[in-house]
């Protein structure tokens, strides 16, 4: 086990006027799960990437390992020190299956050839994954993806492990099961844990600190504020209590006639008639890699499917795919994906360009950049935003477009409470304002109640709209 110590760390990135670290001091126990949470855009993922090494770090001794300096620890043993889990896991792929991958990050540690089989098996089946052993990495749902990271994190056996949202795209049932795994790891193995996450629900009972960082500086938290700070998430703060079955009295905009998902010999969703309805907010959940992105793609024409789509009683395949993509629209679970532009500025003007510019006025968008804590970075780079900064731009982004239907894959993650909350508030308006019809995947549950009308669950390959849970 190590302790981290940081050491009057200030850390401001170019063309930045403020630091977004400032003569930052604290530290992480050995052998100890801490919780470091705070605002989107704050800095954890920058301090985290710092303590690995990942980021040069400002001054030297800022960052040791059980007193060692980092910058003393030569580049080739640090895996061994700290190992890093990043927000998006795919951006850290470099193999095409699983047991590439996991062999690929040995190798990099110089791991005996011979030990490498026991070290592979023993990391997948530790998550639960044996069974994406041979499967491709971009065949992968996002919550599979991050397993596999997390997988690679526990092959590498490093003594401090870092994990920025690692739970952002798992489902509910699993995120516990690998958040006990992770407790494990500390009390069985002794390694130390930093994890940074928005969504605070269920670790009440496993961590040992939880940490805020705000305003460039971190607070441990006592036990009482540590309390309230959980909250917010407890399983009644979860539940949805205004979703009801549909009725006759709703509309189908889109709908599926015996209408069934398959990756390559995998059938996902088998085939069934769904209807999704005109103006109401409807929630789809249920467990990683069950299908629900691809039933995604499949709706916008992006991917293949079994039965016919109707969009407002016309077949899909009939319509002009300009018409389609204007009508129903999809935003990516990875922001980045969807970008085209460099700067903030640019990337909204080319929504205008093509949305809705006569009710998204400069004005309007203006106000909205403000409310989501995006107005002071309307001339930076995208790819230099945070993640939850760069899912708020793309959210806004494919607000405007305004599309008579919006699919919405996994909107929330990397976002504070706060931004959920604002996020929540801005949907509602302009749904309500646009008369949209809104399709969200989602398996972060808190805040969404007051925008929820109809739930529709995946498991056993099967989708069924649920009323209010007992």
């Amino acid at each position: 086990m190590a302790t981290v110590t940081i050491n009057s760390l200030t850390f401001t990135y170019p063309q930045r006027k403020r630091p977004v670290l400032d003569n930052l001091s604290v530290t992480f126990p050995g052998g100890k799960f801490s919780l470091l949470t705070g605002v989107s855009g704050g800095g954890k993922s920058t301090l985290l990437r710092l303590i690995a090494g990942l980021t040069p770090l400002p001054a030297p001794n800022t960052v040791t390992f059980d007193g060692e300096p980092l910058t003393k620890i030569a580049p080739g043993k640090r895996a061994a020190t700290v190992a890093m889990l990043f927000q998006e896991p795919s951006t850290q792929f470099t193999m095409d299956t699983v047991v590439n991958e996991l062999r690929f990050a040995l190798e990099n540690q110089q791991v005996d050839p011979a030990a490498m089989p026991a070290k592979i098996d023993a990391a997948l089946d530790f998550i639960g994954i044996t069974n994406l052993k041979d499967r491709s990495l971009m065949a992968l749902s996002g919550g599979e993806q991050q397993k596999v990271a997390l997988a690679i994190i526990v092959a590498m056996d490093s003594d401090v492990i870092l994990l920025d949202e690692p739970f952002a795209s798992i489902d509910p049932p699993t995120r516990l099961t690998l958040l006990q795994k992770l407790v494990a790891l500390c009390t069985q193995r002794g390694k130390t844990i930093i994890l940074a996450d928005h969504d605070l629900s269920g670790y009440d009972q496993w961590v040992d600190h939880l940490a805020v960082l705000d305003t460039g500086k971190v607070t441990l938290l006592s036990a009482e504020q540590t309390k309230k700070r959980f909250a917010a998430f407890t399983p009644e703060q979860l539940r949805l209590t205004h979703v009801t079955q549909p009725s006759s009295e709703l509309t189908v905009c889109l709908q599926g006639d015996q209408l069934g998902i398959a990756q390559g010999k995998r059938q996902l969703i088998q085939p069934q008639d769904l209807s999704f309805f005109a103006h109401q907010a409807t929630l789809i959940t249920g467990p990683n890699g069950s299908g629900k992105s691809t039933l995604f793609r499949a709706l916008v024409r992006l991917g293949k499917y079994q039965g016919t789509l109707a969009y407002a009683g016309t077949n899909i395949q009939k319509l002009s795919r300009k018409r389609y993509a204007r009508e129903v629209g999809l935003m990516f679970q990875s922001a980045t994906a969807q970008f085209l532009n460099v700067t903030v500025t640019e990337e909204l003007n080319l929504s205008r360009h093509f949305g809705n510019a006569d009710y998204f006025t400069a004005e309007r968008v203006q106000d909205l950049l403000t409310q989501l804590n995006l107005a002071d970075h309307a001339e930076q780079v995208i790819y230099s935003l945070s993640s939850g900064q760069q899912k708020k731009l793309q959210l806004l982004c494919m607000l405007i477009m305004a599309p008579d239907v919006l699919l919405l894959d996994e909107p929330l993650k990397g976002l504070d409470f706060a931004s959920i909350q604002v996020v929540m508030r801005i949907l509602t308006t302009v749904q309500r304002d646009l008369n949209l019809t809104l399709i969200m995947v989602s398996h972060q549950l808190s805040g969404l109640d007051d925008l929820i009308t109809l739930h529709l669950h995946l498991d056993q390959q099967h989708l069924t709209y649920e009323g209010v849970a007992e």
